[in-house]
């Protein structure tokens, strides 16, 4: 018996893990092809398949989470409209550098290096800021504040009461592009940061705007690997099977969980990715297998956790229990 043209046992794994990365891709605003790309290729799935099926996955996941975050007020359309035009540009940008590394030979080590050294960056900041100490100069002003006050017209007035040109938007999102060009990944976990720190967009509406930008972007991205036939519909419908409740779950606990705990579950997601993507480096270069397995077994091993700590930091919000240990922990 199959169900979705997959055996029983394989159907509840795909709809077990479309679960748990819709409840990541719901609460971040990323956590979806990273994901399930390289468990497609761990399960024997060619590479154009794997990567396809991402694409398509994430496209309708990211429909989810948009409509979701969209329903609680946390999306920015200006926002997302000057950022994906900037990006556009930019990405085309990041994939010339891409072209002309590759063509001198050093473009995996340069991409390897870059992808590890921005993820732990990334990490590390969100990390110091969710513990109380934000990146402030001697008068106490932080880094939005700064670039806020950078008044070049236009002005953009976004949601959360916040101002600021829409030269710096298209500036932040051109980098932004360019980063996500050249590192090939959708740009989620830069996005969301970008917003955050350099724009002093709230956490909750970072996220929103973040999926309804990753949106469009899959679904121009699984529309091309579909035209080829790389996208395997059975594995894509069962993922999304149990991504439909995991983003919800996900969108609906921004609401519940305080930004503090965001940034941290978030900074640990980002660290978890920078070792993960190190030691398969190193593991490939070396021949040592066994820090593969612990790349994979990390990667998979932060995302149980993390959702996990996010589902129950959202429970114990809405109970108000302050009783128990978990609780306190997850608050804190």
């Amino acid at each position: 018996m199959e169900f979705l043209g997959l055996s029983p046992l394989l159907a509840v794994i795909f709809v077990g893990f479309g679960l748990l990365v819709g409840i990541l891709f719901g609460f971040f605003g990323m956590g979806g092809s990273f994901l399930v790309t390289p468990a497609l290729l761990v399960m024997g799935y060619p590479s154009t398949v794997a990567v396809g099926s991402g694409l398509a996955f994430v496209f309708g996941t990211s429909v989810i989470g948009a409509l979701r975050h969209r329903n609680h007020g946390q999306v920015d359309y200006k926002l997302a409209l000057i950022m994906t035009a900037a990006m556009t540009v930019g990405i085309e940008g990041g994939k010339r550098v891409v072209f002309f590394l590759d063509a001198t030979g050093t473009a995996d080590l340069v991409l390897s290096v870059a992808y590890v050294g921005l993820l732990a960056v990334v990490g590390l900041f969100t990390l110091r800021d969710a513990r109380g100490s934000a990146d402030t100069d001697s008068e106490g002003r932080t880094l939005a504040d700064r670039v806020q006050s950078l008044r070049v017209p236009p002005m953009v007035t976004l949601r959360g009461d916040v101002r600021v040109s829409g030269w710096v938007i298209a500036a932040v999102g051109l980098v932004v592009g360019v980063l996500s060009g050249f590192l090939g990944v959708g740009g989620g976990f830069l996005l969301m940061p970008a917003m955050m720190y350099g724009l002093g967009v709230p956490a909750a509406v970072a996220v929103g705007t973040d999926i309804l930008q990753i949106t469009v972007s899959g679904a121009f991205g699984a529309f091309r690997y579909a035209q080829s036939g790389s996208v395997a519909l059975p594995v894509v419908a069962a993922l999304l099977a149990g991504s439909a409740l995991g983003a919800r779950i996900g969108a609906g606990a921004t609401r519940l969980v305080e930004e503090g705990a965001i940034k941290g579950y978030f900074a640990a997601m980002l660290l978890a990715g920078s070792v993960a993507v190190a030691a398969k480096e190193l593991g490939a270069a070396y021949g040592i297998e066994l820090l593969s397995a612990v790349s994979i077994a990390l990667i998979f091993g932060a995302a149980v956790l993390v959702s996990g700590a996010v589902v129950l930091a959202a429970v114990c919000r809405l109970r108000n229990d302050g009783t128990g240990t978990w609780c306190r922990f997850t608050a804190a």
